[in-house]
C-alpha cells in the first residue's frame, strides 16, 4: 500500500488499528503522519484525544498505555509514535501489537531502516496492522519523479530545470519538495518553471553548476570547465566535491553504455535519459569526442579522485585543486 493510499482511506473515514511506517524515505513517511497529526481529528476532537510520542523520549509502558485508554467525547482516538527506532525495548510493544483497542488509531514512524522479517514482532504486525513501507527512490527515477511532482501541483518544468533540481539537491524529496514550494510561492501566477526561475528563487546557477560541468567536459572545453570549478571554488555550496564527482560518475556511467546499445540515435536514448534532450546531445558527443576508451579512462579518473577526495592517497590539495587536475586529465583522454 502506498502513502497517498493510505491517506486515501483516511479521507474516506476507513481505518485500521495499527499502522506501521518505516523505511530509509522520510519524505513518504512524513507525509502520512502529518496527515495523521492534523487530519484524522478534527480541532475539538484532538484536543482530548490526540497523542504524540518520540521514541527517544518516551518507553513502551507509556505507549502502550495511552493507547488503551478510551477516546473521550470522539469515536475514536489518535496515538502517534515518531522516530520508533530511538525507543528501547520497541519489542514490548509486541503485547498492544496483538490484542489492539479497536478504538485506537496506533500510527508508528519507524525511520531509516525497516524490521527484522523473521523477528516476533514483524510477524505480529503482518497479522493485525498495515505495513508500508518507503523505500528511498533510485537515482535514475529522480528526475522523473520531480517532473511528476511539479505537474501534480499544477506547473510545467522544463528538462533543464529539472536537471539543476537533481544534480544540485540530490535524493533528498523532502529538501527537493520544500524548495518547489518556495519556489511556487514567488512565481505569482506564472505556472512555467525553468532554469532562470531556478537560479532566481532557489539560487542554483543556470550557467556553473554540475550538469554544465558535465557538458563543457564533453566538449572538451577546458576553459569553461575551469571556469565552473572557480566558480564552485567562490561559492562552496554550490558545488562540493563530494556532490559533483558522483554526480559526473551517473552521467558518464550512462554514456559508458551508449557503446553497448545496437541503435544509438537520439530517439533510442532518450528514455535512458529521462527524455532529457539536452543530456541526450551531450551524451552522444561525449560518446564521440572521447570514445569508448576514453569514456573509461574518464570513469577510472573519477574513482581515483573519489578516493582522494576523502584523503585516500592526498592529503591537504582543496577540492577546487584536485577538480581542476582531475578535469584536465579528462579531457586529455583521447579514444
Amino acid at each position: 500500500m502506498s502513502a497517498e493510499k493510505i491517506i486515501g482511506d483516511w479521507k474516506k473515514k476507513s481505518f485500521k488499528n495499527i499502522y506501521w511506517l518505516e523505511g530509509e524515505e522520510d519524505y513518504y513517511i512524513d507525509m502520512v503522519i502529518d496527515y495523521a497529526e492534523h487530519k484524522i481529528l478534527d480541532e475539538a476532537e484532538a484536543g482530548f484525544n490526540l497523542t504524540v510520542f518520540y521514541g527517544k523520549d518516551t518507553d513502551w509502558a507509556t505507549v502502550v498505555n495511552a493507547c488503551k485508554r478510551y477516546p473521550m467525547f470522539a469515536e475514536r482516538q489518535v496515538v502517534i509514535l515518531k522516530e520508533a527506532q530511538q525507543m528501547k525495548e520497541l519489542d514490548k510493544l509486541e503485547s498492544y501489537i496483538e490484542k489492539p483497542l479497536t478504538s485506537t488509531i496506533f500510527v508508528v514512524s519507524h525511520k531509516t531502516k525497516t524490521l527484522d522479517k523473521r523477528g516476533r514482532l514483524y510477524k505480529l504486525l503482518k497479522n493485525s496492522a498495515e505495513i508500508f513501507t518507503a523505500e528511498k527512490i533510485k537515482d535514475y527515477k529522480l528526475q522523473e519523479w520531480i517532473g511528476d511532482y511539479v505537474r501534480g501541483q499544477g506547473y510545467k518544468i522544463n528538462a533543464k530545470a529539472i536537471s539543476l533540481l537533481d544534480e544540485h539537491i540530490g535524493n533528498d524529496l523532502n529538501r527537493i519538495v520544500n524548495e518547489i514550494d518556495k519556489l511556487a510561492l514567488n512565481l505569482k501566477g506564472k505556472k512555467d518553471i525553468t532554469e532562470d526561475d531556478i537560479e532566481k528563487f532557489i539560487g542554483i546557477s543556470k550557467e556553473y553548476n554540475v550538469f554544465e560541468l558535465q557538458a563543457a567536459i564533453a566538449k572538451k572545453d577546458l576553459a569553461k570547465a575551469i571556469k565552473i570549478i572557480q566558480y564552485f571554488e567562490s561559492n562552496p555550496k554550490a558545488g562540493p566535491i563530494q556532490m559533483v564527482l558522483p554526480a559526473l560518475y551517473a552521467s558518464f556511467s550512462k554514456v559508458y553504455t551508449i557503446f553497448g546499445m545496437k541503435d544509438k540515435s537520439e530517439a533510442a536514448l532518450k528514455p535512458h535519459f529521462y527524455f532529457n534532450s539536452v543530456a541526450v546531445k551531450n551524451a552522444l558527443e561525449s560518446a564521440n569526442n572521447f570514445g569508448y576508451n576514453g569514456i573509461e579512462k574518464i570513469l577510472l579518473l573519477l574513482h581515483q579522485y573519489n578516493l582522494k577526495g576523502v584523503g585516500v592517497g592526498d592529503t591537504g590539495t582543496s577540492d577546487a585543486s584536485l577538480m581542476r587536475e582531475m578535469v584536465v586529465k579528462m579531457i586529455e583522454c583521447d579514444k
